[in-house]
């Protein structure tokens, strides 16, 4: 199957810096997107770690013998370590963190896909929109458990408050699970900076009226942006064709 992928990011309108932070593989076997936090120097070098380490680790082990899934979980454990050594090195960094969602395809066998945070992945198939993962968020478990309702989670105070991220060594569990893509699917991975301005309904609008993934990359942040951009907006869309 063949990929066509695209990604961008953007600091919105409020914010002065950028602490997302994304990268696509040239060769098209990996994706990443991070959101960093911990104050302006934290957040950028939290972010920029996590990519960093879970790029190295995948393109270091590739040809080993783990299984898709052990790759891409220890990927998100080494970051995780990376994080902490630099906190542990630079006290004025010691409370930064990053979410991240990273997709990984690898010959013969399911793509999977890893997170820590509320960084998401969406699938676009069939002009419907499925959100792949799930928010490790207090607002995400409150909403689970039925204690709101969807239309309080969209507005409620605590909705940035994480239960999960990269950058803590209280840190229990990495989330991976194996996708179920075919051709014509559109896979979206984005920080809350989108979701925050855009609900999955207006997602699905722009990914299904945007005919190619550049342009739809574009209307994703310029949609965020009309809609406030109170926060860094990061996506990479990926697109699968016979």
């Amino acid at each position: 199957m063949k990929l066509k992928f695209t990604g961008s990011s953007d600091p919105g309108l409020i914010r002065s810096n950028n602490q997302d932070a994304y990268y696509i593989d040239p060769e098209g076997r990996f994706f990443i997107v991070a959101d960093g936090m911990g104050g302006h120097a934290g957040g950028e070098e939290a972010s920029r770690i996590a990519i960093m380490e879970i790029q190295k680790h995948l393109l270091s082990n590739w040809d080993s013998s783990k299984s898709s899934e052990e790759l891409l979980q220890s990927a998100l454990w080494q970051a995780n370590e990376g994080i902490l050594l630099d906190q542990q090195n630079h006290s004025e960094r010691a409370d930064m963190g990053t979410t991240v969602v990273a997709v990984l395809f690898r010959p013969n066998e399911s793509p999977y896909v890893a997170h820590v945070g509320d960084s998401r992945l969406y699938r676009w198939r069939s002009q419907l929109l499925e959100l792949i993962t799930e928010d490790h968020t207090w607002v995400a478990r409150a909403l689970k458990m039925g204690d709101i309702t969807m239309e309080e989670a969209r507005n409620h105070p605590f909705r940035h408050v994480l239960s999960r991220c990269l950058g803590r060594d209280d840190l229990q569990e990495v989330n991976v699970q194996p996708l179920d893509v075919k051709s014509g699917d559109r896979l979206l991975l984005c920080s809350d900076g989108l979701t925050e301005e855009l609900v999955d309904e207006k997602i699905a609008y722009y990914l299904q009226e945007s005919t190619t993934i550049e342009e739809a990359a574009r209307s994703l942040i310029e949609g965020a942006k009309e809609r406030g951009g109170r926060d860094n907006i990061t996506v990479a869309i990926v697109q699968l064709e016979d």
